[in-house]
Parts: C-alpha cells; sequence; structure tokens
C-alpha cells in the first residue's frame, strides 16, 4: 500500500488455517471499499488463494460503525 496510515491490523495467529488450501494465514494487506470510501487495512490472508479472513469483533464492530456513519452523509 502506499498509504502509510492503516486503520486497523490483525496479527496471523498460527492456528488460522485456510479451511481450502490447508496452510496457515499470512498477515497481509488489504482494502476496504464502502460507498467510495477506501480504508487500508492488514488482515490474514491465505497466500495461495487470497481468502481474506476477517475477524468477527472487526466485521460487527469498527465496520458496521464505519458503514452507518458512511450512510448517513
Amino acid at each position: 500500500m502506499t498509504d502509510n496510515k492503516v486503520y486497523y491490523s490483525v496479527e496471523a495467529e498460527e492456528n488460522l488455517i485456510c479451511s481450502k488450501c490447508g496452510i496457515p494465514l499470512e498477515k497481509t494487506e488489504a482494502v476496504f471499499e464502502y460507498l467510495d470510501n477506501s480504508f487500508p487495512v492488514e488482515l490474514p490472508a491465505c497466500p495461495k488463494c487470497g481468502f481474506v479472513y476477517v475477524p468477527e469483533d472487526l466485521a460487527l464492530g469498527k465496520v458496521l460503525s464505519v458503514e452507518k456513519v458512511l450512510e448517513d452523509k
């Protein structure tokens, strides 16, 4: 990513394994996009198939609150 600010970061734990590929997930740069806004994040992802793991607390916490703020604009 070219932007130095990362809005959220999750370390890849050893116990997170891709169910499709059977290999450990690695911390990877990703971008959330919603209503023409983008937010750089670092999340565990499969280095083979690209599956990105989004923790429940992120999806139901920060992401949900950001969606509501953007929809209210």
